[in-house]
């Protein structure tokens, strides 16, 4: 189900994607309506589940993750056990942060965030040895050119 999101739904949550430690007081200002509109309009977007959840956004390298790698797996199995096997493998290590299914030469794409290349060594061959997998290619990020989680929300 989509929420009904007008404009002023819009800016909250575009303020809410920069901060979202705000105070109501203040987001109301923001966005020039009450405070109690404004809660009211927070409350709908949590239980219309828009506003999924509420953060702190880390910065990987000041927590000793300092490699960022991406694994584009095929598989020459696309059947129902072969699929709940590769998800539960994702699910279970807190390394991949994201994982992607493709259209596309490339089935699926990880993202994942190690202290060194010698722990995405170790993760990659857990990973390897834990579903059968047809080819498997890793990429070191170099530099990070852009990074953000705030969704584009056509403001303008």
């Amino acid at each position: 189900m989509t929420s009904k999101i007008d404009e002023i739904d819009r800016s909250i949550l575009a303020q809410l994607q920069t901060d979202a430690s705000v105070s109501m007081e203040r987001l109301a200002k923001a966005v020039g309506a009450s405070k109690t509109a404004v809660w009211n309009r927070v409350q709908r977007l949590q239980s219309d589940g828009v506003i999924k959840q509420q953060v702190a956004v880390l910065d990987a390298e000041k927590v000793g993750l300092h490699e960022t790698f991406f694994i584009a797996i095929k598989t020459n199995q696309h059947n129902e056990q072969w699929l709940l096997a590769f998800n539960e493998v994702v699910q279970r290590f807190p390394e991949i942060t994201e994982a992607h299914r493709l259209s596309g030469d490339t089935d699926y794409l990880i993202k994942v965030q190690v202290a060194s290349t010698k722990d995405f060594d170790l993760l990659y061959k857990k990973i390897v040895a834990s579903v059968d997998l047809y080819s498997v290619t890793s990429s070191l990020s170099m530099e990070v050119l852009k990074q953000n989680t705030a969704l584009p929300l056509g403001l303008s």
